[in-house]
């Protein structure tokens, strides 16, 4: 039995190593993306939209002690009006209710953004 060996063999080996150790550095050179910052959205007067938007009708501004805590807290506020609680890049409700109280959570599932809609 006779092995012959391609001269070529080799070339897709070495082609495979390069690209792994690309790979491995594009990886590793991902900077981490930062959580937002906890803030309330200021109200905003919108002459000519379609809907307008209320100051604070729901009274967000009361739940400010819960920016930045974890969205376990939200049952414990004691909250008597309707609430949304929109999870880190999730689908909200599109019809605008300026008595609900929306809680917007970040990635680790902590309150970052409280305000009516």
């Amino acid at each position: 039995m006779i092995l012959t060996v391609s001269r070529f063999a080799p070339l897709p080996v070495a082609a495979l190593l390069a690209l792994g150790a690309c790979a491995s550095s594009q990886e590793e050179s991902l900077p981490e993306q930062p959580l937002p910052v906890p803030h309330m959205t200021p109200a905003v007067s919108q002459d000519g939209a379609l809907e307008a938007r209320e100051p604070d009708t729901c009274h967000a501004v009361e739940y400010t002690s819960a920016l930045g805590q974890p969205s376990s807290v939200i049952p414990t506020l004691g909250i008597t009006r309707p609430i949304n609680v929109v999870e880190w890049r999730g689908i909200e409700p599109q019809e605008y209710n300026p008595q609900r109280i929306v809680f917007r959570l970040d990635a680790a599932g902590n309150i970052f953004n409280i305000d009516c809609g």
